[in-house]
């Protein structure tokens, strides 16, 4: 009996002690906007152990952060008093969703005392992005309306193939300083063709906005096409910045400025993109939307019997020049044809694209005759007179003034080309090679023997040969150098043709500073710090300015990929990465083994 007893009482402290641990996750509400930040805090009552966070799919993270402290409790009952202190332990994390839709984050695990915990399951709503309001409560808000961010869209109901102007204005309070500005979110720009424009040298300008001064800097400006038409939404851009705040100094050493960690989107935009009409669309209209002109250009009206010459099809204005195909050109069968070769010369300021585009036909006649070439239409949709216009190139002949027959029949088409040959008929051949019926063999003669013995001469040269490759193989520490080096070359140019693409280029550039260190230094990736290199560096007698120059193109290739930058920068950038790994290679050829 005292046995069960002792049982009893046991399971019922381990009943108590299950129910005093408690381990829970909550955020602070169950929907948030695509553009808001959600704190999840998991927390337990007691001092927990081994920690194993769930997966955060569709989030992005920052955390955990943790925080420990007591909490005490103090219980009267029939006037006795008595109190009890709880030690609990919370871990914080910071989550960004990446879309919209209902996301289950499922629970966590810890320990406590040898046994293991679950959390329960959060369930959260994520909408539409909105404009971020000022939260009083927030530490930032000190900084209040004074630092925001702006989309301004040219237009709201464009048609299909219409440019778009979308312009991202930072404002700010003329007294705050701005710096270390970096966007943490991009849009993306679904159902759009995009271009963005080079912003060189960022400079604030005096502005208003809403009636109130502000400083005023363009950060981004992008060139939008809509490719099909309906209600696109304009993801937000979030810009992450360090703002000088000016505060009250209670003594002349104070810092007169506080820097405060800001974080402002544009909040999400809607564009209702209108349908081209329908009404007296042209049967080959292929989508040009914009204003131009049209015209088919031979090189030359008359060619002799196998000279080539060319027939330029060029469309030139302004519009969508890069989204639609230009017409094609039909040729009598009496021609040989080449690919088109496609040209463009276009640029793409904030207005829309302008320039021209052509197709170049080469073309090579195989008789003797004129030949009309047809003419080419060309549609395109008005966006002054919201009409369809239609231009038709003139009609030209090529004629072919030699060759070896006359076409009697110049026609277009190729069912009905008839070309007859001035000459009836024509020789196959006019010289006539006798040769022996019966011919030596080679057998028993100085060139049979000759080839007979000589592959056994290349035995020796075989060995030698296969016990070089032996050796190339198994030098595992060669073989690797080589690699190194090859890679190195290899993305020095990738990143040449990655220039004006900055996040490629630069990964690149730090790729092939890392690969040519592998192979002049022998060591591997886990071993780049930049003191151990340098030190290395040194170590193998290269000079301290070029160890000084390489180092700081490792930094400087790190930073811009998350700073804006220009192309001439990233010209600059790439000359110097290839001055630095010759100069280094110099200096290390006759040190490195």
């Amino acid at each position: 009996m005292k046995k069960i007893f002792l049982i009893i009482a046991f399971i019922s402290q381990l009943v108590a002690f299950a129910q005093e641990v408690k381990f829970e996750a909550k955020t602070q509400k169950d929907a948030y906007a695509l553009n808001e930040k959600i704190l999840l805090s998991y927390s337990i009552n007691n001092d927990g152990d081994n920690f194993e966070a769930p997966k955060f799919d569709g989030f992005k993270v920052e955390g955990p952060y943790i925080n420990k402290g007591n909490q005490n409790s103090i219980t009267i009952i029939n006037g006795k008093m008595t109190s009890k202190r709880e030690i609990f332990t919370q871990l914080n994390f910071v989550l960004t969703p990446k879309s919209k839709g209902t996301f289950t984050i499922q629970p966590a695990t810890i320990e406590y005392q040898g046994n293991v915990y679950k959390s329960n399951a959060v369930v959260v709503r994520i909408v539409d992005a909105v404009q971020m309001p000022t939260n009083p409560n927030d530490p930032l808000a000190q900084v209040g309306e004074g630092v925001f961010l702006v989309a301004d869209v040219s237009k709201q109901n464009p048609y299909v193939n219409e440019p778009v102007t979308v312009v991202y204005k930072v404002y700010f309070d003329p007294r705050y300083g701005v710096n270390n500005v970096r966007e943490t979110d991009n849009p993306a720009y679904n159902g759009f063709w995009s271009q963005f424009q080079d912003m060189k040298n960022l400079k604030a300008v005096l502005s208003q906005y809403n009636g109130k001064d502000y400083a005023m800097v363009e950060w981004r400006k992008v060139i939008l096409y809509p490719l099909e038409a309906g209600s696109k939404n304009l993801d937000p851009l979030t810009i992450t910045m360090d703002v000088n705040v000016p505060v009250r100094r209670t003594s002349p050493f104070d810092d007169p400025y506080k820097t405060v960690k800001k974080t402002i989107s544009a909040g999400a935009r809607t564009i209702n993109v209108k349908p081209l009409p329908e009404a007296n669309k042209p049967i080959d209209f292929k989508g040009a939307v914009g204003d131009f002109t049209f015209k088919v250009v031979p090189s030359k009206s008359q060619v002799k019997f196998g000279e080539s010459l060319d027939i330029n099809v060029e469309v030139s204005g302004k519009g969508n020049l890069k989204l639609f195909e230009l017409p094609k050109l039909e040729f009598p069968t009496a021609f040989d044809v080449f690919e088109p070769k496609h040209n463009e010369e276009v640029n793409t300021p904030l207005s829309g694209m302008i320039g021209k585009i052509s197709d170049t036909y080469t073309i090579v006649p195989q008789a003797k005759g004129k030949y009309p070439i047809k003419p080419l239409v060309f549609s395109y949709f008005d966006l002054k007179s919201n009409s369809y216009k239609t231009v038709t190139s003139d009609e030209f002949i090529v004629e072919v003034i030699d060759g070896p027959g006359l076409a009697t029949v110049a026609s277009n088409d190729p069912e009905k080309q008839d070309i007859t040959k001035s000459e009836t008929f024509q020789f196959i051949n006019r010289t006539t090679n006798f040769e022996p019926i019966d011919k030596p063999t080679p057998f028993g003669s100085t060139l049979y023997y000759s080839l007979l013995i000589l592959p056994l001469c290349f035995i020796p040269i075989l060995f030698i040969v296969k016990r070089k490759t032996d050796e190339y193989v198994s030098d595992e520490h060669g073989n690797r150098v080589r690699l190194n080096n090859k890679l190195a070359k290899k993305y020095l140019g990738q990143a040449k043709k990655e220039l004006g693409n900055k996040v490629p280029f630069y990964l690149a550039i730090e790729k092939a500073l890392h690969n040519f260190l592998k192979a002049k230094l022998h060591i591997e990736t886990s071993e780049m710090d930049k003191e151990n290199i340098e030190q290395l560096l040194l170590q193998k007698n290269a000079s301290q300015e070029s160890v000084s120059n390489f180092i700081n193109l490792m930094k400087s290739a790190e930073f811009a990929r998350y700073a804006p930058s220009s192309d001439d920068t990233m010209k600059s950038d790439f000359d110097r990465a290839v001055e630095s790994i010759s100069e280094l290679e110099k200096q290390l050829t006759n040190k490195v083994v």
